[in-house]
């Protein structure tokens, strides 16, 4: 018995219990680690990430509302959708408000960790909603982690920030690339057409010029045929 109470022991302190909250701590809250963890012991705010920026408000109320006692009291008082700064739409985070502190431990234990839109969906205390909070903090207007993501993500709008921009940057000069040879293609085909790289000259298309060419060039040998019989004559 006394080797089962032994492991019984050793087993809570490995495993972690599930409404532990995590140890971030947001860069903009002016409080110490401690002042934090005091903050978090009393919240009934929980923030979720990792949503689809396609899942609805109305979904995440379904899922989170089976988390709610209003019967003893509680609810779910509030969900604030996080939005992209520059469009004004979703960007994969919400904050979920409930009345009492045990609702959110409930939403670490039963919904952390669980799929919503065939997404894992991430829950951890937050200090409590503040206005602006809502909005994203990536230079893009969208979260910071989706600044820098590498992989394509149909969910979470496809590349990341910096991969989409350096896509589009190399298709703008692939695009002028072949503008360019354009350009230079009709240089080489066109009216008064130029000389091709390393190529003959190509023949002008104005037929007047052909013509005139033409003459000057009678008029030269005849010219020579008449000096050749007066120098004969003489």
């Amino acid at each position: 018995m006394t080797e089962v109470y032994t492991l019984l022991a050793v087993r809570s302190n490995v495993v972690a219990p599930l409404d532990r909250p995590s140890n971030y701590k947001d860069s903009q809250a002016r409080l110490d680690r401690q002042q934090q963890e005091s903050a978090l012991s009393k919240s009934t705010t929980l923030y979720v990430g990792n949503l689809s920026f396609y899942t609805t408000e109305e979904q995440i109320y379904e899922l989170f509302s089976k988390c709610a006692s209003p019967e003893e009291g509680g609810g779910l008082k509030r969900i604030i959708m996080g939005l992209d700064r520059n469009t004004r739409t979703p960007c994969g985070f919400c904050f979920v408000e409930y009345y009492t502190h045990a609702e959110a431990l409930a939403c670490l234990r039963y919904i952390s960790g669980t799929k919503l839109d065939e997404r894992i969906v991430r829950c951890d205390l937050d200090l409590g909603y503040k206005e602006g909070r809502q909005f994203g903090r990536g230079k893009s207007g969208g979260q910071v982690r989706d600044e820098h993501r590498q992989d394509y993500d149909a969910g979470r709008g496809g590349w990341g920030a910096m991969q989409k921009a350096e896509q589009e940057r190399r298709a703008a000069e692939e695009a002028r690339r072949k503008e360019r040879e354009g350009v230079y293609a009709d240089a080489q085909e066109g009216p008064g057409a130029v000389a091709g790289g390393g190529g003959d000259w190509q023949q002008t298309a104005d037929p007047s010029a052909q013509l005139k060419r033409r003459r000057d060039d009678e008029d030269d040998e005849d010219e020579a045929d008449r000096a050749v019989v007066r120098a004969r004559a003489d």
